[in-house]
């Protein structure tokens, strides 16, 4: 069984400053230009919120003016006060529930775009970080940060502008009503009420936030398991690990389920603790008022006022209460995401960094030395020089650091010491995008999108042609399958490219590549997991693909760099050896000793046949 360990791997900081600094961060977005279209919603959703609880505050007065009216003279004479009374009571009513209908409907495509702006500042930020991130991150845990950023900062919006706000103005106005129409000591009842509650809603609201992180926690590994275990099926299915697997991720839910138990407990006790706290509040309240009507200090109308008053405070009351808890669950949220917000990448572009533009290929290691996430073997001062249309092919044993050198030329990391030269011009000095527009490469496993074979290829070059697009696929030695597949190029490949074979994977990889027209190809042992049959002809398309082109080729089955202009053999980070296919196997030497071993090993496999059919 996997264990939680690997939870630390997805470890992203939470940004510091707790509530004050997070709504900072949320105005800064909503003040960010593009979101400047909408600041008129933002005022007016207001204005119509103070509205809203202004006729909330009065509607009480007018009803225990009418009862007041209902209570003393005769029929007539009371009939037009109290109807008009009446009449204002249930005007007012309807404005301050009706109005924040309205509010809400102004300000919806506020509050979304807002969502939008974070959660796509969010996105942009992970897809600019270094390859060395998303190494060492699962990308359910990341796309889970990213989620509960954008709910944040809509429950944050929704619940500090609308609810919080809005209810404090609401408890201020109740509070001065409620002096100046009866008396001060309703005031200082509701106000002493609302202080306790507060407090205790505040400090209970803290503790429950480290229990939220927690169970946030337990929620990002569960996802992260289910996901992890869910796209490496093939591997589960293929060590029958289904057993494993399904304990494993029922371990995780286990925890999640013990924290949500934990946290589900702690708010019983913060809504038992705010119910009483409200109660002993409302009957002091209207014992007070009962007991001045009784001795006819107050009219009978002011006990229902203030009855109808306490409704509407007890209701902002609650909602203050569970907004502050959205809230700050909204913080913890937005804290991650914001940490991950402000993560500087490893790799970044310098101020003045240039464009490069009418690249012709030539690359240069001039001693390159590297080693990543502190291990010991890394590569240690590489140089070489390959000029432009030239091909470069890079051998030696498992580990030697052979995949390494292609990642720096991409610039995926920086070199430790020495420099990395595209076409002249170090690479730390050009910008990583129009770097990287010039070089194009073929993994040894294809990975492709969840979409159609057209839409794969062309990811290469989306504005590219029909007739462009073809092109590239038959260059791939692929545009007969596609033409045979009943949806053609329509056809869509499933998660990871799972519906195609590994040849076909590695085919549309490379046609994708060739649409791309890169100055430099790439190809990391592009051929090494295939047959025999399909290697003949993904090694056809590399060739017609290599014609004209800088290449560089990491490989394992030496028959098929035998052509290369030079070869660079790797051993322990070094090169070991140089030079091309013949001088190399004159040397005797790393290089004549993997080839022998691999001519054997071919001749062993041909006599096979041989040999069981003479046997027969």
């Amino acid at each position: 069984m996997r264990t939680m360990a690997s939870t630390d791997a997805d470890a992203i900081e939470s940004a510091s400053g707790g509530i004050g600094t997070a709504l900072m961060r949320v105005g800064e977005i909503l003040l960010r230009p593009n979101l400047s279209r909408w600041r008129f919603r933002m005022i007016i959703a207001l204005a119509i919120t103070v509205c809203a609880k202004g006729f909330s505050v009065v509607a009480p007065l007018y009803l225990g003016e009418a009862i007041t009216r209902a209570s003393t003279g005769e029929a007539e004479a009371v009939l037009v006060p109290l109807l008009s009374a009446l009449s204002f009571f249930v005007v007012a009513r309807f404005l301050a529930s009706g109005l924040p209908q309205a509010r809400d409907a102004i300000f919806a495509p506020v509050s979304q775009d807002a969502q939008r702006e974070l959660a796509v500042s969010a996105f942009s930020k992970s897809q600019a970080l270094s390859l060395g991130f998303h190494q060492t991150r699962r990308s359910g845990a990341l796309q889970r940060i990213i989620e509960r950023g954008g709910t944040a900062m809509d429950v944050i919006l929704r619940f500090l502008v609308f609810n919080i706000a809005p209810t404090i103005i609401e408890l201020a106005l109740a509070s001065i009503v409620l002096a100046a129409t009866y008396s001060w000591v309703l005031s200082v009842i509701a106000i002493v009420t609302i202080i306790v509650y507060m407090a205790f809603t505040f400090i209970v609201s803290e503790w429950r936030a480290k229990q939220r992180r927690t169970l946030n926690k337990a929620d990002t590994e569960l996802r992260a398991r289910a996901m992890d275990s869910l796209t490496n099926f093939e591997t589960v299915k293929s060590f029958a690990a289904e057993g494993r697997e399904t304990d494993s991720y029922n371990s995780a839910y286990k925890t999640y389920a013990e924290q949500y138990v934990e946290t589900s407990r702690s708010l019983g006790l913060l809504n038992a603790g705010q119910e009483l706290i409200m109660n002993l509040g409302l009957f002091a309240m209207l014992g007070w008022t009962g007991w001045k009507v009784a001795n006819q200090e107050l009219e009978v109308g002011a006990l229902a006022a203030v009855f109808a008053m306490l409704l509407n405070l007890y209701r902002p009351l609650n909602i203050l209460g569970w907004g502050w808890r959205e809230i700050r669950q909204g913080v913890i949220d937005l804290e991650k995401v914001f940490g991950l917000m402000s993560m500087k990448p490893e790799v970044a572009d310098a101020d003045d960094a240039s464009e490069l533009s009418d690249a012709t290929g030539a690359i240069e290691f001039r001693d390159v030395s590297f080693s990543h996430d502190g291990r010991v073997i890394g590569i240690e001062n590489i140089s070489f020089n390959l000029p432009s249309g030239k091909q470069l092919a890079i051998v030696g044993p498992s580990g030697a650091g052979k995949s390494t050198l292609l990642k720096l030329i991409f610039r995926f990391y920086d070199v430790n010491e020495g420099a990395v030269l595209f076409d002249g011009q170090d690479v730390r000095d050009l910008t990583q995008e129009s770097l990287r527009k010039h070089l194009g490469i073929v993994p040894q496993d294809v990975v492709l999108f969840n979409d159609t074979i057209r839409q794969n290829i062309l990811y290469g070059r989306p504005e590219a042609t029909q007739s462009e697009l073809e092109y590239a696929a038959q260059s791939a030695q692929l545009l007969e399958f596609i033409e045979a597949l009943p949806d053609g190029w329509e056809t869509r490949v499933g998660e990871r490219g799972l519906k195609l074979s590994g040849g076909e994977k590695q085919r549309v990889g490379l046609a994708r590549v060739i649409l791309k027209n890169p100055e430099v190809l790439l190809l990391d042992e592009a051929t090494s997991a295939l047959d025999s049959q399909t290697e003949t002809l993904v090694q056809r398309a590399i060739h017609e693909a290599s014609k004209g082109r800088t290449t560089v080729t990491v490989a394992h089955r030496l028959s098929t760099i035998m052509h290369a202009d030079q070869i660079i053999v790797l051993s322990d980070g070094k090169v070991a050896e140089r030079g091309d296919h013949e001088s190399l196997l004159s040397e005797n030497g790393l290089y004549a000793d993997m080839w022998a071993k691999q001519v054997s090993r071919r001749e062993l496999t041909e006599a096979e046949p041989a040999v069981a059919k003479g046997q027969e």
